[in-house]
């Protein structure tokens, strides 16, 4: 039976004693209204003792320990203090600090209905019960308390800089369409005025840039030769251009048409400007939040992967078989819901990888190309020096296992490729020390481990071909029989007893 509450408030630690309650009728409809009249309340609990927090910061870093299952020493001595240390029953609204609490005091800590129910009636009557705060007090601390909480959790949120990932990758993509978009309307609106330029013009960007520099095909001379090669990077089309400007049989166009076609082509090549712009940024970004992921299959892919999880250490906690169809969600349960075949690929498809295989050996790729993903995710989560050793060796592996499945050709063992990697990462970290400047803080993640240690992640056997020592591309049919050879040999040996007997 509990004895006591614990309730904790954005003011401080309270301690209720329980003085009289039924348990049996607990869910009924008149328990749960008498909690609610204070009158009632009172004869069911009451006040104890009330250890209010020294300041803010104390508050934040109290309020930090009650999230995480943490008894803190103000909440162990407050405890220790007040709570009786014979036939005590503590009765804890949060199951981790209850678990935590019976650990470090020794205390019987429940977390039952009933506790959540005399919670609940504590928060509701807290402003009236708690005698040593006055008028408005709580609804002001938990004020600035929350606001202090959300604060630090944004601050120190691992997953900062893989937003910043998730948001370029999703700008990235949207900018593709639309500039695709816009690039189809400045070729049909400038047509009707030019439309032999746009078979000999095919990039987007090219053709914008012309339709700026050309505006009315009327003042095209033959001196614009040069000029045109210089955007369009080839003078025999610059002629071209030239040529069909003085044949072309598109209509006249007045000053106003045409100046809202050159501003429309104006914003078309600043998106495209603005979208090079942001891959480089992509990029830069990669290389420092995932750089062995971005090595082995690309910034842009490596960031779709790391948008689609939702950040880098969900990336990192799938297995290589969900990695293998990440993005094909939709064609997995279709293909569940109609018992047809699963897809092979999702967003890895658009690795280059994918493409260079073979039909026959899209699928054995792919599976072998998660995996290392997978791998090259959680070296990237959890190592401290980023490096692109690892993502660089597995880049090898992947070719290598490109050409076994085409020649044949055995690839390295994956011990021998991986402690290479590891060679060459403790090289590079030791050359950043040295050409670090002297005094400089090194920052270091306790939740982190080294390297060596990703690399000892179980793999998942998706593929037999994904073993250290591959076997033979093609298989004869005295191979596969040779499995049973070894079962025929007792027959040998009972044949040769038979004969020593006589």
């Amino acid at each position: 039976m509990v004895s006591h509450i614990l309730y904790e408030t954005a003011s401080g630690y309270a301690l209720f004693e329980r003085i009289e309650s039924d348990e049996i009728g607990q869910e009924t409809e008149a328990f749960q209204a008498s909690l609610q009249d204070l009158a009632k309340f009172g004869k069911t609990l009451k006040l104890k003792s009330f250890a209010p927090f020294k300041s803010a910061a104390d508050a934040l870093e109290n309020a930090n320990d009650v999230s995480e299952g943490v008894v803190s020493d103000a909440l162990k001595a407050f405890l220790e203090m007040n709570l009786p240390k014979k036939k005590a029953v503590l009765g804890v609204t949060e199951k981790n600090l209850a678990g935590a609490i019976k650990a470090e005091l020794g205390v019987e800590c429940v977390s039952t209905e009933l506790v959540h129910e005399l919670g609940r009636a504590i928060r509701t009557h807290a402003a009236k019960v708690l005698k040593p705060l006055k008028d408005n007090d709580l609804e002001r601390a938990q004020l600035g308390l929350g606001h202090s909480y959300s604060r630090a959790k944004l601050k120190f949120n691992v997953h900062r800089s893989d937003n910043m990932i998730i948001q370029a990758i999703g700008i990235l993509d949207q900018l593709d369409k639309d500039i695709n978009t816009f690039a189809m309307r400045v070729r049909e609106w400038y047509s009707w005025h030019f439309p032999e330029l746009v078979k000999i013009v095919n990039d987007n960007e090219k053709y914008a840039r012309m339709v700026k520099l050309i505006g009315n095909k009327a003042t095209i001379t033959d001196d614009m030769a040069n000029t045109f090669a210089d955007v369009i990077g080839d003078l025999d089309k610059a002629e071209q251009v030239i040529a069909a400007s003085r044949a072309s049989m598109g209509t006249e166009i007045s000053e106003v048409d045409l100046a809202n076609i050159e501003s429309f082509a104006d914003r078309v090549i600043a998106l495209m400007d603005y979208r090079r712009n942001l891959h480089a940024y992509l990029t830069s970004k990669m290389n420092i939040v995932a750089p062995n992921l971005a090595a082995l299959i690309g910034e842009i892919v490596g960031a779709r992967l790391i948008s689609h999880a939702g950040s880098l250490s969900n990336l990192s906690k799938y297995p290589a078989s969900t990695v293998q169809i990440l993005g094909a969600e939709k064609a997995l349960f279709r293909a569940l819901k109609t018992k047809g075949n699963t897809p092979k690929y999702g967003l890895i498809y658009h690795s280059s990888f994918i493409g260079k295989a073979a039909q026959k050996n899209k699928g054995r790729i792919s599976r072998f190309l998660a995996n290392k993903c997978s791998i090259a995710s959680r070296i990237d989560c959890y190592t401290d020096a980023a490096t692109s050793a690892f993502g660089e060796a597995m880049r090898g592996q992947v070719e290598e296992r490109l050409k076994f499945y085409e020649s044949g050709d055995v690839p390295q063992k994956n011990t021998a490729v991986m402690a290479q990697a590891a060679k060459v990462a403790a090289e590079q970290a030791a050359e950043a020390e040295q050409a670090a400047p002297a005094g400089a803080p090194v920052a270091e993640s306790p939740k982190k481990r080294k390297a060596s240690d990703a690399m000892d992640v179980d793999q998942p056997e998706d593929d037999a071909m994904d073993v250290d020592e591959p076997s033979s591309p093609k298989k004869s049919k005295k191979s596969k029989k040779s499995k049973g050879g070894e079962a025929k040999e007792p027959k040998a040996s009972k044949k040769s007893k038979k004969s020593k007997k006589d």
